[in-house]
């Protein structure tokens, strides 16, 4: 039976950031995920994760302005020291909270750039051995650009390439079901194969990126897929909520912790 982790960036945003914590475990969850941590201290994270019995999932390494549009500085040529600045202070926030993967964003570029898929390259083979020597794992996400226009990793083969070629173990395939499904279709032929390179998986509906409970996928097959096929790990939740968040959570019933 999977384990789901709760978004705290875009459920339970009924509550402050750090009582979301609060609010997913009274709920059932076992463990939580979001964005960005960093307006908040790594003190007062990882309070909330330990009095709640919590378990980090995942969280994004600094995205750049996100506020002004950005999306990451992997793939940025010009932006490297900043990038290795954000995985020193990731690697602070992974060690107050326990998380065992981070996301690297690519950025906005286009791929068919050669400074960009270097300077790609390049942060990749900078950040994974830092994550290693902690334990870590760093995962690449590819992302539809209907969501995000102009991201630079947007396709699942080109993402599962970098991380063949890499060279790094550490370095592990972000799979969210939800991307994947708008960017290829397939998605149970894409997980199957996929799998072995899989370090996180995430959810939601297509295409309102709404609660798992209908829409273009049956997700109750996909879960059991996951069962079959032997996944380890935990499936994030980044889902918007259709309404209030508790009132939507009738599909995760089963699921929950008791």
């Amino acid at each position: 039976m999977p384990v789901f982790a709760a978004n705290l960036t875009m459920m339970f945003t009924e509550w402050a950031f750090l009582d979301r914590f609060d609010a997913a475990a009274e709920a059932g969850f076992s463990a939580v995920e979001y964005l960005f941590p960093y307006e908040a201290a790594p003190e007062a994270i990882q309070a909330r994760l330990s009095r709640n019995n919590l378990t980090q999932a995942l969280f994004n390494m600094p995205p750049g302005d996100w506020a002004a549009g950005e999306r990451g500085l992997a793939a940025l040529p010009d932006r490297f020291k900043e990038f290795q600045d954000g995985v020193a202070l990731a690697l602070d926030y992974a060690e107050a909270t326990g998380v065992r993967r981070l996301h690297m964003m690519a950025g906005q570029a286009d791929w068919e750039d050669a400074n960009a898929v270097k300077s790609y390259r390049r942060a990749l083979d900078d950040a994974a051995p830092k994550l290693a020597d902690k334990g870590l794992d760093l995962l690449l996400e590819p992302i539809n650009t209907r969501n995000m226009p102009g991201y630079f990793l947007n396709s699942f083969d080109r993402a599962e390439a970098f991380i063949r070629q890499s060279g790094h173990a550490n370095v592990k395939l972000q799979f969210d079901i939800y991307h994947c499904q708008i960017l290829h279709g397939d998605v149970t032929m894409r997980l199957r194969q996929a799998l072995p390179l899989t370090g996180h998986v995430q959810i939601a509906s297509i295409p309102s990126r709404h609660e798992p409970d209908g829409e273009e996928l049956n997700y109750p097959f996909l879960f059991s897929e996951l069962d079959r096929l032997g996944y380890p790990g935990l499936v994030g939740c980044e889902y918007n909520p259709r309404g209030n968040t508790l009132a939507g959570l009738g599909w995760f019933e089963p699921f929950k912790r008791r």
